[in-house]
């Protein structure tokens, strides 16, 4: 059975959508971060990066939100695109892999996590998070879906950091690029989602902020003891 790597963050979220949506069988595998597990031997042979989402297809160990989507879609046939619009398909999801959902948690460590004030990289990753928000409202402008005709990987891996978009953007997050929010609202509405933000129901998870957790989460920052 397939096994999957969680923690309750938006990368990982992505693919509890995505099993939500299709009701794959899996095997739910809590990996707190907080705690450090992802730096675990164990956890480093399926993914060398320490980061989550991972999946485990039998002896095939995929990792990265974007990869597992892209291997899930092919696998089970499910929520890919025509052949035409795969180039399409692909330039989303690697929109999101390398630019929304990177500057997105730039923003989100530098306005509410850093330890020391930095308003340069402040500024930096928030004017670009609000341009990649407004280059996709731009382009959901009379479309429903981000690729094509029909809901896809493409909306999963978008929805992912779209669900933090009020603590990303602040204020009133989506509010500020209607059609985004439009798109949101529709996918949101969508009976798996309910079933995704339920995926570790009864598990619990360390709430970061001590030391311990800054040094799990945050490796590079410190020096090695």
């Amino acid at each position: 059975m397939l096994k999957f790597f969680y923690h309750p963050t938006p990368n990982p979220m992505k693919v509890a959508l995505f099993l939500a949506e299709t009701g794959m069988p899996f095997e739910l595998v809590p990996v707190d971060t907080a705690k450090g597990e992802q730096h675990t031997p164990e956890f480093r042979a399926i993914n060398p990066n320490g980061k989550v989402p991972a999946i485990l297809d039998g002896d095939i160990a995929v990792f990265d939100s974007t990869a597992i989507l892209i291997y899930l879609s092919e696998k089970t046939g499910q929520f890919g695109v025509a052949p035409e619009e795969r180039g399409a398909l692909l330039s989303w999801l690697m929109f999101v892999a390398t630019g929304l959902g990177p500057f997105s948690g730039q923003s989100v460590h530098f306005h509410h996590v850093a330890p020391e004030d930095v308003p340069y990289a402040k500024n930096r990753y928030m004017r670009e998070i609000e341009r990649h928000y407004q280059v996709l409202n731009d382009h959901l402008k009379g479309r429903e879906f981000v690729v094509g005709d029909t809901y896809s990987i493409a909306d999963m891996s978008v929805w992912g950091w779209a669900i933090r978009g009020e603590r990303v953007l602040g204020g009133d997050g989506l509010a500020r690029f209607p059609e985004v929010a439009r798109w949101f609202e529709k996918i949101n509405a969508r009976p798996a989602v309910e079933k995704a933000h339920k995926i570790a129901e009864g598990k619990t998870f360390k709430t970061p902020g001590d030391e311990a957790s800054m040094r799990a989460l945050y490796p590079s920052n410190f020096a090695p003891a």
